[in-house]
């Protein structure tokens, strides 16, 4: 999968000077764009709800951004708009996304938060909130530190993968973090961000150290480098409202979509047919995971799979209900 149109030497010394497949990442700069707007759209929608851009009532939205209950009503991952959730029943009233009073005064059906014209049928059935989350950010300071690492590292990865695989392991990374999480996340809490994507992109940088070792410029330190990033990512997943199973899932999926599509230089026979047994390894795992999950998310109980999966997102304490609900 690597670029064979160029002499062997040739691409050992532009992965040494960090040149790719293209001089620029196109898609990284649209989708940046993309959810610019719909971030500016959020913050009219909540202003119009609300007489705010920012949610200060009932609750402080810390990120600077809509409430909780816009969030939902624009298309985040809430399990109880996607299936039946036995502690959250339909007939369960929530505030409503223009509600500022503390406890609420105006509250909404389950089905009239979830907006996009309802149900088609009696139960939830919303699935398309495994794709929309990743376009959707929880406020200004979310979108800003996201969009940092966006731009650099998953720039560089759309620089050296190319558009088509690049978009193909970010969206698939998106998505999965949004799929184990809609199955071990708090299901009460809506979750938005692009964290998924980009912690697949970070993992994509595990793949090419590992594929070229002999041609990264000191790998042991980049090795540290990585892990550091790596952990620092996870501890922010155990903030209040930071969902670390999109992060643990984006990097899971990112690991092995990027095992198939990231280009790799091989100077020996042996490290070509490696290269390849990985990517026939990989992509069985994918469709496998992604099957599993999504069955299991459709179960009555998802949780009854990993009781204690829970516990890598939240930190149980008797302000979240020892993480629950």
């Amino acid at each position: 999968m690597g670029n064979a149109s160029q002499p062997l030497e040739q691409r050992i010394r532009n992965k040494r000077n960090g040149i790719g497949r293209q001089s620029r990442p196109y898609i990284v700069y649209a989708l940046t764009l993309a959810m610019l707007g719909v971030l500016i759209y959020e913050l009219v929608y909540n202003a119009k709800e609300q007489g705010n851009p920012f949610s200060f009532k009932p609750t402080v939205n810390p990120m600077l951004g809509p409430s909780a209950s816009a969030l939902i009503t624009l298309g985040a991952r809430f399990p109880p708009c996607m299936k039946l959730i036995a502690d959250i029943p339909l007939d369960t009233y929530l505030p409503c996304a223009n509600d500022t009073a503390n406890p609420p005064t105006i509250t909404c059906s389950i089905e009239q938060i979830c907006a996009f014209g309802g149900f088609k049928g009696q139960d939830p059935d919303q699935a398309f909130r495994f794709v929309t989350p990743i376009f959707l950010h929880a406020g200004i300071i979310h979108f800003i530190f996201n969009m940092l690492a966006q731009v650099t590292a998953a720039g560089q990865i759309e620089r050296e993968m190319g558009s088509a695989g690049f978009i193909i392991t970010y969206m698939a990374a998106g998505i999965f973090g949004n799929v184990l999480g809609g199955n071990f996340a708090r299901p009460g809490i809506p979750s938005v961000g692009a964290s998924g994507a980009i912690f697949g992109m970070f993992a994509v940088e595990w793949v090419d150290l590992f594929a070229h070792w002999q041609y990264i410029y000191k790998p042991v330190r980049r090795l540290i480098y990585l892990a550091i990033n790596l952990i620092i990512g996870i501890a922010i997943g155990f903030i209040p409202y930071v969902d670390n199973f999109a992060h643990l899932g984006g990097f899971l999926m990112g690991l092995l979509v990027g095992t198939v599509f990231y280009p790799t230089i091989s100077a020996t026979r042996r490290h070509a047919l490696m290269s390849w047994g990985f990517r026939l390894a990989a992509l069985p795992l994918v469709i496998v995971l992604y099957v599993v999950l999504i069955r299991n998310f459709y179960t009555s109980d998802p949780y009854a799979a990993c009781s204690w999966c829970r516990y890598l997102s939240c930190i149980p304490t008797s302000s979240n209900d020892y993480c629950k609900g």
